[in-house]
């Protein structure tokens, strides 16, 4: 068996491993989002209108992005704040809505990432990837637990 460079030398998964590979992907979604005038908390925000089979009332969309993303109520507020203020979702009644626009831009901004997360994640190892996929839902899971057991 032939082991290459990447392999031989592959760091083990750890915190760092993971913020690195977690920060190095946000930076260019970020990077196409901002071309699009949005910010990662307001396509995350977006992405939760979007997506949900029921409509959401302010509070539901800042709980669902609030546990993706462990941020602030206010700042979550702020984003959704924004996110009307740009016509990207609408007020109706008690629930925010995604508008046309809103959804042009998710759609948008996911076909120019596609080819990008294409040439990220092209030819890893399907057995890799699952691999990795339990150890992220374990690592997700034991954070949220230890994250709860200091707020609470």
């Amino acid at each position: 068996m032939t082991t290459t460079a990447s392999t031989a030398t592959a760091p083990v998964a750890d915190a760092r491993a993971l913020a690195l590979a977690h920060y190095a992907a946000r930076s260019v979604l970020e990077h196409v989002l901002a071309r699009h005038g949005a910010t990662f908390q307001q396509q995350v925000a977006l992405r939760a209108a979007i997506t949900t089979e029921t409509p959401q009332t302010s509070d539901d969309l800042i709980t669902q992005v609030q546990g993706s993303l462990k941020a602030d109520p206010a700042d979550i507020r702020a984003t959704l704040d924004e996110l009307l203020a740009k016509q990207l979702l609408v007020a109706d009644g008690a629930h925010l809505r995604p508008t046309d626009a809103g959804r042009e831009l998710l759609a948008a901004t996911g076909a120019e990432t596609a080819p990008i997360s294409a040439r990220i994640w092209g030819g890893i190892p399907a057995e890799d990837l699952t691999a990795a996929g339990r150890v992220l839902a374990l690592v997700t899971e034991r954070a949220n637990a230890e994250l709860a057991a200091l707020t609470a």
